[in-house]
């Protein structure tokens, strides 16, 4: 069992930044990926950016350049610094992780950019 705790969530002016922190509650050295989503009121949650064993990253269109994920095994922490960050990049932020093959789930920091 993998439990998951996200911080960093909060409102922020347009063109500001902010990091997102994912906590697990083990070592992260046998979690082949982890990523963080979000979901927007009304709107489908999607993948924003995912790292896997080894490094290798990858990021929705829409925050490419702008977002960056990382990981920390020795803290056991994923994270996802926020820049240039718009209004419609607005919603409630999770934290996923796979783990033999079962997803974990946060539940979820909020993000609210001002325009």
């Amino acid at each position: 069992q993998v439990q998951l705790v996200e911080s960093g969530g909060g409102l922020v002016q347009a063109g500001g930044s902010l990091r997102l922190s994912c906590v697990t509650s083990g070592s992260i050295f046998s979690i082949n990926f982890m990523g963080w989503y979000r979901q927007a009121p009304g709107k489908q949650r999607e993948l924003v950016a995912g790292i896997i064993t080894g490094g290798s990253t990858n990021y929705a269109a829409s925050v490419k350049g702008r977002f960056a994920i990382s990981r920390d095994n020795a803290k056991n922490t994923v994270y996802l610094q926020m820049n240039s960050l718009k209004s419609e990049d607005t919603a409630v932020y999770y934290c996923k992780v796979v783990h033999n093959g079962v997803n974990y789930w946060g539940k979820g920091t909020l993000v609210t950019v001002s325009s």
